[in-house]
């Protein structure tokens, strides 16, 4: 497991489980897919912005 996806799975942890689990139906839908999925760099820059804002502790959690 990459760094980066241990970094992801360690700040999700703290997510309500409903949101916890439209995560890992994320995930799941892309090995499902059966192809390697290779992110643009926006949405790259994207979730290093998310993560740094977690890990600042400032993010929006959505209704739930």
């Amino acid at each position: 497991m990459t760094e980066l996806m241990e970094e992801a799975l360690a700040a999700i942890g703290c997510w309500p489980t409903a949101r916890q689990d439209e995560a890992a139906e994320m995930l799941l839908a892309l090995d499902r897919l059966g192809e390697t999925y290779v992110a643009s760099d926006d949405e790259l820059a994207a979730v290093d912005e998310a993560l740094a804002q977690v890990g600042r502790g400032k993010f929006k959690r959505s209704p739930t």
